[in-house]
C-alpha cells in the first residue's frame, strides 16, 4: 500500500551576485561621475587630478602589496601580523643593495629579506605552533632593532648616509606615453564634466609609470589567477579552510604553509622595496608608518580577495594623498563625498536585512554631514590621521559581511587528521 504525499516546496536559492567586466565599468563610470560632480560642488580641482590619481597609485601599491602578502598567508591558514616588520625588512633590502649594486639589485634584496621574515614566521608558527599574533608582534619587534643595527653598520660614513637612513639610490625605469599624456593633459585642463575627469585617470597611468608600480599592478592579476584558477591555489586554500581534509586527500599541509608564508613576507619585503626605490629614492628608519597595518585591514575590507584588497588600498591610499597634497581644505571636501556614501551604504545594507551595519552607516553619514557643514577646513591634525581613521570607518561598516578562511589562525599539527 503506497500514500500519497504532498510534493516538498523547495524554495529557490539565492542567485549569487558574480562581479563581471560589465558591472566593473559601469563602477568605475560611476565614481567618475560623482568625483565630477564633487569637484564641481565643492570647488576643488585637485581632487581627481592626474597627478592626485598618480600620487594615490604610489599611496597604495605598498599598502596592496603588504596586504597581498597578508592575503597568501591567511589563504593558508596562518595570521601574518608580522606584515609590517618584514616591510621593514624590505626597505633596508632596498637601501643596501639599492645603493652599493643598482636599483633592480635593491628589489632582489627587498624581496629576499622580508622573504626570511615570512621564513621566520613560518618555522615559530608552522613549525613549532607558536600563536600567530605572538609571533608576528615578535617579528615586527625583532626586525626594528634588527633595521636599525644593520643600518648603522652599512651606511655611517657613506657619504650622504648615515644611522637612520642611505645614501639616494639610482631610480627604477619609468614609462611615459608623450603621444596620449600631452593630449590627455588638454582635457584635463578642460575641467569638462567627467570627460576631464576620465583623461585625468587614463593620463596618470601613461605618465611618468614606475616599472615597479606596473610589476605591483601585475601581481594582484598573477595571485588571482594562481589562488582562484590552478590545482595549487585549490590546494594551499584547501589549507586555509580545512587542513586536516586536505591532509587526508594527500595535500602536504606543512609545505603549502610554508610556501604561502614565505611568498607572503616576499611580498610585504617587496612594498617596502617600493617605498625606498620609488616613494622615495633613499631607505629612511620609521619609513613604513604602519603600511604594514593598513594592508592588512586592507586584505580583510576585500574579504580575502585580491580584487577588494585592491580597491581598498587605493581608497587608504587616496585618503593618504589628500591628506599630503590638499590638507585640511582638500580632506574637507572629501567629506561631503563619505557622507554621501554613507548614507547609500545605509540604505543598501537595510535592504540586505542588515540592519546593525545599516544602522552604523547611517550615523556615521550624519556625524560627517554635520562636520561637513559646520566647518570650512578639517584641522590638520585630523587630516594627519584621515587614513586611519578611514580603516576603522570601513572596517567597522563593513564587518557584518565578512568571512575568514576557516582555520585561518588556528594551530595545525601534523597527522591530525587521523
Amino acid at each position: 500500500m503506497t500514500v500519497a504525499t504532498d510534493p516538498v516546496a523547495v524554495a529557490p536559492a539565492k542567485s549569487r551576485f558574480r562581479l563581471s567586466w560589465p558591472w566593473i565599468l559601469l563602477g568605475i563610470a560611476g565614481i567618475l561621475v560623482v568625483m565630477s560632480l564633487l569637484r564641481i560642488v565643492t570647488g576643488v580641482d585637485d581632487l581627481d587630478s592626474s597627478g592626485t590619481i598618480r600620487a594615490t597609485l604610489i599611496a597604495a601599491v605598498p599598502i596592496g602589496l603588504a596586504g597581498l602578502g597578508g592575503l597568501w598567508s591567511e589563504r593558508a591558514g596562518v595570521v601574518n601580523i608580522g606584515l609590517e616588520g618584514m616591510m621593514m625588512l624590505g626597505t633596508f633590502g632596498a637601501g643596501y643593495f639599492g645603493y652599493f649594486y643598482g636599483p633592480w639589485q635593491g628589489v632582489v634584496g627587498a624581496i629576499l629579506l622580508g622573504a626570511a621574515g615570512g621564513l621566520l614566521h613560518a618555522v615559530a608558527t608552522v613549525y613549532f605552533g607558536v600563536d600567530h599574533i605572538v609571533s608576528g608582534v615578535a617579528i615586527n619587534i625583532i626586525a626594528a632593532g634588527a633595521v636599525q643595527y644593520l643600518a648603522g653598520m652599512a651606511f655611517t660614513g657613506v657619504p650622504g648616509g648615515g644611522q637612520t637612513q642611505s645614501p639616494p639610490i639610482d631610480r627604477l625605469p619609468s614609462i611615459t606615453i608623450s603621444g596620449l599624456s600631452e593630449p590627455l593633459g588638454e582635457i584635463e585642463r578642460e575641467n569638462w564634466f567627467v570627460v576631464s575627469d576620465a583623461a585625468a585617470v587614463l593620463r596618470a597611468l601613461v605618465t611618468n609609470m614606475s616599472v615597479l608600480t606596473i610589476i605591483a599592478l601585475a601581481l594582484f592579476v598573477a595571485t588571482w589567477w594562481l589562488l582562484w584558477r590552478t590545482a595549487f591555489g585549490l590546494r594551499l586554500r584547501s589549507v586555509g579552510e580545512s587542513p586536516a581534509a586536505a591532509e587526508s586527500l594527500g595535500v602536504n599541509v606543512y609545505r603549502y604553509k610554508f610556501i604561502a608564508v614565505i611568498t607572503s613576507g616576499g611580498l610585504a619585503g617587496l612594498a617596502g622595496g617600493f617605498l625606498a626605490l620609488v616613494a622615495a629614492n633613499a631607505f629612511r628608519d620609521g619609513q613604513t608608518g604602519g603600511r604594514g597595518y593598513i594592508g592588512l585591514a586592507a586584505m580583510i575590507f576585500g574579504n580575502w580577495r585580491p580584487g577588494g584588497l585592491f580597491a581598498g588600498s587605493m581608497l587608504f591610499g587616496y585618503t593618504d594623498t589628500l591628506r599630503l597634497r590638499g590638507g585640511g581644505e582638500t580632506v574637507h571636501a572629501l567629506l561631503l563625498l563619505v557622507a554621501v556614501f554613507l548614507v547609500l551604504l545605509a540604505l543598501w545594507q537595510w535592504r540586505q536585512h542588515g540592519r546593525r551595519s545599516a544602522l552604523i552607516a547611517a550615523v556615521l553619514g550624519v556625524v560627517v554631514a554635520g562636520i561637513y557643514m559646520v566647518s570650512d577646513q578639517v584641522p590638520n591634525e585630523l587630516a594627519t590621521m584621515t587614513p586611519y581613521l578611514t580603516t576603522l570607518l570601513v572596517l567597522a561598516v563593513f564587518s557584518q559581511n565578512l568571512r575568514m578562511p576557516a582555520a585561518d589562525g588556528k594551530i595545525y599539527r601534523k597527522g591530525s587528521a587521523g
